[in-house]
């Protein structure tokens, strides 16, 4: 019930005619405004207090902080748990599967980032930045050989398309215009997708 209450304050879930529930409280909503655009800190919170929750330390036996001052321990522990909270999320909306091949071994499959993370710091936690791609198609996507329209169909570029090995091109023609498999939840931004057209794709 108290996802239900935050639901009423999304556009996006009003757009597709989700409405949430309307027993909202004023604290839902200053929750809401102060998480719902500050994904970075709603990644830390979130592993902090699951952590909390479950009775175990933010960091592992292995990981060796002697040599690093406090707040430098907290920059560390705070982009490790942002990272598995990025990947986590993003799994989790594709239901573990390449969403342009549907390949769904877990341990080949990447939460990539639309907008490079050195790019974008507000949005590197942000799931609508974010793509469920298996590793190759996961580098030629960050490297700007395909790229994803903002009508989510697959894009080859030329540089593939010249290449005259055709074992090359049978790992990307034949997903040429074809449209993505779109998550269950957090539908990569549109405006993401557009920098990645503009800005990336050779």
């Amino acid at each position: 019930m108290k996802v239900g209450n935050f639901g009423s304050f999304d556009e996006r879930l009003k757009a597709i005619g989700i409405v949430g529930l309307s027993n909202v409280s004023k604290l839902d909503k200053n929750i809401w405004e102060e998480y719902s655009s500050n994904w970075d800190e709603l990644a830390y919170e979130s592993g902090r207090l699951m952590a909390k929750l479950e009775n175990r330390s933010l960091t592992t036996p292995e990981e060796d902080f002697s040599i690093l001052s406090g707040l430098e321990r907290e920059r560390v522990v705070r982009q490790r748990i942002n990272q598995a909270f990025f990947r986590s999320t993003i799994l989790s909306s594709y239901s573990s599967k390449c969403c342009i091949t549907g390949l769904n071994l877990p341990e080949l499959l990447i939460a990539s980032h639309i907008v490079p993370w050195s790019v974008d710091k507000k949005n590197r936690t942000n799931p609508h930045n974010g793509l469920c791609l298996n590793s190759l198609h996961d580098k030629a996507f960050d490297k700007g050989l395909i790229t994803i329209s903002t009508d989510f169909r697959i894009i080859i570029s030329d540089v593939i398309k010249r290449s005259k090995n055709t074992v090359n091109k049978n790992y990307f023609l034949k997903y040429e215009n074809r449209q993505i498999k779109l998550p269950d939840k957090f539908t990569p931004s549109k405006d993401f997708l557009d920098y990645h057209n503009k800005e990336s794709f050779e």
